[in-house]
């Protein structure tokens, strides 16, 4: 058996690891690596191997860097099962068919920007017609059932309390000539215990070999009290210059997470009652999923029901869903202050792009990050400190306020991944493989776990592969 790293390897984005065994290729996430955009497009493009080649694929959960280049895939000769949850297969629906969009939106953008110059078109990616045509191939599978998806490999999912649908992998493989065993977890991507809206997560109790996240490796979040106050205070603030309010944010999770704190600290009387828009197609069908699925919601949530402040957590008389562009372009005149929570969390693509270009270089707005910016994006950059940004080929001036919120984040700390790993037999486990962080984040972690007793750790790079 191996095992190839050909993505979120000492780094976040990207999420895509192959297992060879028994003449078959199982691919762990097909994520879509983000970051510079000519990087970007050439290794979203062009994958390290066939695709006609793989024969079966595992999806962890619907997060574009973990799912976003399958309809890539599919569109150049994947044919096989693409496994996950049902929840997974619902928000993937939505999820690819808006990155599709995006990419069609945003490379009619760029061409007519280098038309002036002469310059080539830019051609998508891929569009909403490969996004739809990759969707036949989704099964869903409940949580805690065993299905077999190749020679010799049965998979069974976990809840990983990260997104709604997020699992962590455990695959029990044999190898049919020399009749070797091995149980394989995969963790995905590991939520929070205290994480609102969802139920914690699950912990693995046995593995042979662990392929384990590391986004926040290398550090500690803020307690879920201390980022409610922190959000309470920007709102706040925000609204005493009159100014607005401009939050990237992830559509799944991130977006209904913030849309319940907002509803928690109005209707507490904690921050003032100012019109929210959520200014993306995706997030308004996500959040549409996440009312379908009451039984995952937990004990707060059902608290803050009861208590009948409101009939639901993602709605109230401030809260404005949008999806028409007609309307998305009217908030640019938006008067007084407002709350615009718009996609991508990186503030790499879609809607948040324009709010950006339109409220950036005034010092009265506040620019809030919720979530986790990898690095070369332009999130990242903003975060970093930078005085003067590209947005669409423009330069502007940061002049707006930025505040940034780890204790929103929907991925476990390094303390939380500790005690996620801390069942694990040490003795059993043969190999650990730290993935899903950037290089600080990784090799921190490694010495983490290797301090708590669990050997052969390692941080593989990118093509990087190991036998067994």
């Amino acid at each position: 058996m191996r095992i190839t790293f050909h993505g979120a390897a000492q780094e976040v984005t990207g999420s895509m690891h192959l297992i060879e065994i028994n003449n078959q290729c199982i691919l762990l996430d097909c994520g879509m690596y983000q970051g510079h955009r000519a990087e970007a497009y050439e290794r979203n493009l062009n994958f390290p191997f066939d695709p006609k080649t793989v024969d079966t694929l595992v999806l962890s959960h619907a997060h574009i860097d973990h799912s976003g280049n399958i309809p890539n895939l599919v569109k150049q000769g994947f044919r096989g099962n693409i496994w996950c949850t049902a929840a997974t297969r619902n928000l993937s629906t939505y999820m690819l068919m808006d990155s599709g969009h995006i990419q069609e939106s945003d490379a009619e953008y760029m061409t007519k920007k280098r038309a002036r110059t002469g310059g080539p078109p830019v051609r998508p990616l891929y569009t909403r017609a490969d996004a739809q045509a990759c969707l036949g191939q989704f099964i869903g599978v409940g949580l805690h059932r065993t299905v077999p998806i190749a020679d010799g490999v049965q998979l069974t999912f976990y809840n990983a309390g990260h997104i709604l649908g997020s699992a962590f992998v455990v695959l029990d493989l044999k190898e049919s000539a020399a009749g070797k065993r091995w149980r394989l977890v995969f963790s995905g991507d590991v939520g929070r215990k205290d994480l609102a809206i969802l139920l914690p997560p699950e912990k693995p109790d046995g593995a042979d070999i662990l392929l384990i996240e590391s986004t926040y490796g290398d550090r500690l979040h803020q307690t879920y009290d201390e980022a409610r106050k922190k959000l309470r205070d920007v709102v706040r603030e925000t609204a005493r210059r009159h100014g607005k309010v401009i939050i990237p944010a992830f559509a799944v999770e991130r977006t209904q997470e913030i849309v319940y704190a907002l509803n928690e600290l109005e209707s507490d009387g904690d921050i003032p009652s100012l019109p929210v828009f959520v200014d993306s197609p995706l997030a308004v069908s996500a959040t549409e999923v996440f009312r379908m699925h009451p039984e995952e919601w937990d004990d707060e949530v059902r608290a803050f029901l009861q208590e009948g402040k409101r009939q639901n957590p993602f709605d109230s008389d401030h809260i404005e869903y949008v999806r028409d562009v007609v309307r998305s372009k009217q908030l640019n005149f938006l008067a007084g202050s407002a709350i615009i929570i718009s996609a991508s969390g990186m503030a790499e693509s879609g809607r948040i792009l324009h709010h950006l270009k339109n409220n950036i270089e005034n010092s009265e707005n506040s620019i809030l990050f919720v979530g986790y910016q990898a690095e070369n994006t332009l999130g990242r950059r903003i975060v970093d400190g930078a005085r003067r940004v590209k947005i669409y080929g423009e330069d502007f001036d940061v002049r707006a306020q930025v505040v940034s919120i780890d204790g929103y984040s929907a991925h476990a700390d390094q303390a939380e991944l500790l005690a996620w790993a801390q069942p694990l037999d040490r003795n059993r486990l043969q190999q650990t493989f730290v993935v899903h962080g950037e290089q600080q984040a990784a090799l921190t972690f490694a010495e983490r776990l290797n301090d708590t007793g669990v050997t052969n750790v390692s941080a593989p790079t990118r093509g990087q592969s190991r036998e067994f």
